[in-house]
């Protein structure tokens, strides 16, 4: 009996530790730089930036790592919109009045807008199958 307990908690030893080893593996991974054609979007710029046409925005925060698994995934969703289709990321650390006003209240949270109004909102990873097909929905 004391062999199966010893054997028990040396496997959970085993996975918490590869846990915590991927884990700082991910938090020291360094940031994606966004596709040139991702808009860096602001409290002061947003209003001006979703009025029109549809554009998906990304609540994202750097200590996020949920939101650094989704950056290279909508650099190639910005890379395959069509037009009329425009990819902003906003920051929520440093404009939380438009993470406020839209009530985004976990990351990574998307919302397509199309012509200044929320359509739709995505939370979590998602593929960029997924996030391409929900503007397909909306365009």
């Amino acid at each position: 009996m004391t062999i199966f307990f010893l054997v028990l908690v040396g496997l959970l030893i085993l996975i918490f530790g590869y846990g915590f080893y991927k884990t700082q593996k991910m938090r020291n991974t360094p940031d994606v730089p966004n596709s040139e054609k991702i808009k860096v979007l602001s409290d002061k710029t947003f209003a001006t930036q979703i009025k029109n046409n549809v554009v998906l925005v990304d609540f994202w925060a750097s200590w996020c790592m949920p939101c650094k698994m989704m950056a290279p995934i909508l650099n190639e969703v910005a890379e395959q919109a069509t037009s009329g289709v425009t990819i902003g990321k906003l920051n929520v650390e440093h404009n939380q009045a438009t993470a406020t006003k839209y009530k985004v209240r976990s990351i990574p949270t998307m919302i397509l807008f199309k012509d200044g109004k929320e359509v739709t909102r995505i939370v979590g990873v998602k593929s960029k199958d997924f996030v391409l097909k929900e503007i397909a929905k909306v365009k």
